[in-house]
Formats: structure tokens, C-alpha cells, sequence
């Protein structure tokens, strides 16, 4: 951490990503290896009766876990830097703690008929359920902001823009809720998604499992060691590791949720470019180094670059990390020592939404000067209206009027006067219509989101 870190994520945002070290860092890493090795022996010993243990050798086993800390972490980095192999040095460690213990008669039980990606799969599922829980809850925040924003400006009206242009009115809170939607959708989809786990050894078929104790029914061991144990979902098919079709499926998710990220990243920088959003100002804040007057939405250009950055990495991983030579090759191990990092530029990008959303108060002068400015934005009611009443060539009429032009109230009066087919009533109504009345049903869809069951 610091002024002296490699990456930014250590460094200049490290104040938010600091709850994802204990996750994703090292440290984590190997702790999420003591968990599923010190869980594997307690089944062996405790469920499958491989031998005996008291209940004093079962609370000492939980211990070494639930006592593993940073200088632990650095006691297997030793060994490691001995056995130049990471789980084979987490093996060890624990071996040694059994030893010390004075439980050394057990401690070939410990990784046994494991390969090193029976460890490693779980850990890192294990990670993934940690980080998808502290990702999910953020962007849980960001949503209920939006939500809050939705009902606040639920009727205040405002001029839509398609292709950039003068469109048909919305409201502020159903252009709000819009997102909300996209939001709470992928969010559900991202949480309901199952993290699988297999721990069946070198080349998936319980070789050596089956050949010393063919008596063992291992496939469901195995199932309910990564169920109940580890609280995974069991995978039984793979080669020597786990395929990571459940990791590209969440990464996948993530993505779809970073992309509705920038997209109201960019809108709402286009709705604070256009004045229709003002940002609360902070003493001592400076928007530009030669221009005094600017008020810059950093929060949301910020948020932009860092979940394109995640959404890099998550693309390449959810392909990358499925494909293998044959049973085994290492190149997705390297890749899986990263799944911190795009979770940090995750983290990075939805706390800046955030921070840039809790700026915003909606400009209701400049939002109703839009819309009064845009009387053309009548046209299309009015044509559908002469459609109703069977006006001949209602579309071409108006688009003859406003197309590519302002008009003015004296216009549209003039053009009403020569319609044949419309009714009196419907000429007097559109003729003292106001372009902010002109939005539909949003204030109801607005409520209508409330109403629908998550």
C-alpha cells in the first residue's frame, strides 16, 4: 500500500479496495488452501472414519484455520521458497502444526489422494463466492441509490434524446428506474449462479482414492465433502482440474453489470454536460488546474475507465480459463492469481458511480427550458391522433411542419386550423398542450417497478 505501489489498486484507490486483500491477496489465497485442507481432513477422519479422532484433535484441526494469519502466511512462503510449489508448501505447513501438536501419527491424512487443483479449485472458489457476495453488495448500493433518485424525480418531466436529438418527453425518475431494472436483473442473475468445486484427483476419476479404499463410494464422498464442507456446488466431471465453466458464467454476468455501469456512466456525464444535472460542490475541491470555474464529473469518467478495464479482463478470462491441453496445463493457473485485480477495478468503478450519483440534483429550470423550447417534440401526438381520426397523410403533414425545424405556437395553431378531420375537442386540447405534459404512462411504470416481486 502506498506511494511506492506497483498498482494503482494498492495504492491510489487502495481505500477501496482494502476489504478485498483479505479476500484475493496472497494471504488470502493461502488461507482459502488451509480451509479446504484442514475441511478435507476433518471429513476423512470424521465422516469417512479413516481413523480416530477426539474431539480435542478435531477443535486443534479447526484451529490451525481459524488462528491462520499474515505470519503464518509467511511461514509457508518459507517452505515454499524450499519446494518451489505453493500447495505442496500449504501440505507441509500443516504437517508440521500436527507434528508440533503432538498429532503426528495422523499426518499423512493430510492432502491425501489430492492433487494440487483439488485444493486450489475449491480455494479459489471459495474466493470467488467471497469477492461476488462484496461486489453484489455494492452494486445492491448503487441500486437502491437509483431507486431513491426514481422516486425523488419520479414526475419531474424531461426532453429524451435519440441519435442525440429532441424526443419524445420521459421522466427523470423512469429514465432513472430504467437502470435500476437493468440492475437489479443482472444483480439477481449474478447471485443466483451456482460456484461448482470438484476434489477428485490427478486426472478426475478418483485413481487413487479408489485403488487403497475401493470400498469407499468417493463420487459421493465427493459430493458431499464439496457441499456440506465447503458449501460449493459438486462437480464430477473434469480432467485433473476444474474446467471453470461456472467462473466464465459469473465473469460473464459481471460484465453484462459493468457495461449497464458505463452506459449510466455516460449518461449521466451527458445529462450534467446538458445542465440537466447540477453536482453538489466540495470546499477545497478544484475542478481544473487553469480553470477556475469548472465542476468536472470525474466520478463517473472514473467509473467508466476502470469497469472497461474489468470488463478486459473478465472477457479474457471467461474464454481463457476454459480451455486446457489435454488434462492439465498451467497456463490458467497465472491468469486466476489476477481474479483480485479485475474485482478491485470492479470495486474501483462501482464506488465511483456511487460517489458521482450522491453528487447530482436534478436542474428543473434547464430541464423544463428543453422542453419548452422544443414544441415540435407535439408532432407526434398530434399525427397519431389525425391517424385516429382518419386524416389523409398525417405523417408527411407533419413531417412537413417540423422536420428539422422549431416551430412555434402560432405555427402549430396555424396547422391545427386546417386540419378537416379532427375533432374540436382534440384540436383545443393539443392546441393548449404543454410539451412536459406529454409523458405517457412513465410516472406508473415508475411504480409499477416497486410493485414487481424481486
Amino acid at each position: 500500500m502506498g506511494i511506492c505501489s506497483l498498482s494503482v489498486l494498492d495504492g491510489r484507490y487502495g481505500h477501496y479496495t482494502e476489504a478485498l486483500s483479505d479476500i484475493f491477496s496472497e494471504y488470502g489465497l493461502i488461507k482459502s488452501r488451509v480451509y479446504v485442507e484442514t475441511r478435507w481432513l476433518l471429513f476423512l477422519l470424521c465422516e469417512l472414519k479413516l481413523d480416530h479422532a477426539d474431539d480435542g484433535l478435531k477443535a486443534f484441526i479447526e484451529s490451525i484455520y481459524e488462528t491462520f494469519d499474515a505470519e503464518k502466511a509467511l511461514a509457508v512462503k518459507a517452505i515454499e521458497a524450499e519446494t518451489n510449489h505453493d500447495v505442496k508448501a500449504v501440505e507441509y505447513f500443516i504437517k508440521q502444526q500436527l507434528i508440533d501438536a503432538g498429532y503426528g501419527r495422523i499426518k499423512e491424512w493430510v492432502h491425501f489422494a489430492c492433487t494440487s487443483d483439488d485444493i486450489n479449485n475449491t480455494a479459489y472458489g471459495l474466493m470467488l463466492k467471497a469477492g461476488r457476495k462484496h461486489f453484489a453488495g455494492l452494486i445492491r448500493d448503487i441500486q437502491a441509490r437509483i431507486e431513491q433518485m426514481a422516486v425523488e424525480y419520479k414526475t419531474v418531466p424531461m426532453m429524451a434524446r435519440t441519435h442525440g436529438q429532441p424526443a419524445t418527453p420521459t421522466t427523470v425518475g423512469k429514465e432513472m428506474i430504467n437502470f435500476a431494472w437493468r440492475i437489479r436483473m443482472e444483480t439477481d442473475l449474478l447471485e443466483a449462479l451456482p460456484i461448482s468445486g470438484k476434489i477428485n484427483g490427478a486426472s478426475g476419476n478418483f485413481n487413487a482414492h479408489h485403488f487403497v479404499l475401493p470400498d469407499i463410494d468417493w463420487i459421493d464422498a465427493s459430493r458431499r465433502f464439496v457441499s456440506h464442507y465447503l458449501g460449493l456446488e459438486p462437480l464430477l466431471f473434469t480432467t485433473q482440474i476444474n474446467p471453470s465453466n461456472h467462473l466464465s458464467a459469473i465473469l460473464h454476468a459481471m460484465v453484462r453489470i459493468a457495461a449497464v455501469l458505463i452506459d449510466l456512466d455516460r449518461d449521466m456525464w451527458g445529462y450534467i454536460s446538458l445542465g440537466y444535472f447540477t453536482q453538489k460542490l466540495k470546499e477545497g475541491e478544484v475542478g481544473s488546474s487553469t480553470m477556475p470555474h469548472k465542476v468536472n464529473p470525474i466520478d463517473f469518467e472514473n467509473s467508466e475507465g476502470n469497469m472497461g478495464l474489468a470488463i478486459s479482463m473478465m472477457e479474457h478470462m471467461a474464454v481463457k480459463l476454459l480451455i486446457s491441453r489435454f488434462q492439465r496445463d498451467l497456463s490458467d493457473s497465472t491468469v486466476l492469481r489476477n481474479l483480485g485485480l479485475l474485482f478491485g477495478f470492479l470495486v474501483v468503478g462501482g464506488k465511483s458511480t456511487l460517489k458521482g450519483l450522491d453528487k447530482l440534483a436534478v436542474n428543473e429550470a434547464v430541464i423544463e427550458k428543453d422542453l419548452s423550447d422544443n414544441l415540435e417534440l407535439l408532432a407526434e401526438p398530434l399525427q397519431t391522433a389525425m391517424r385516429l381520426y382518419g386524416e389523409s397523410q398525417p405523417y408527411e403533414k407533419l413531417k412537413a411542419l417540423t422536420r428539422g425545424r422549431k416551430i412555434t405556437r402560432a405555427d402549430l395553431k396555424e396547422f391545427l386550423g386546417n386540419l378537416e378531420s379532427l375533432p374540436e375537442p382534440v384540436k383545443k386540447r393539443i392546441a393548449g398542450m404543454r410539451v412536459a405534459e406529454y409523458t405517457g404512462l412513465a410516472e406508473k411504470l415508475v411504480e409499477q417497478y416497486f410493485s414487481t416481486p424481486q
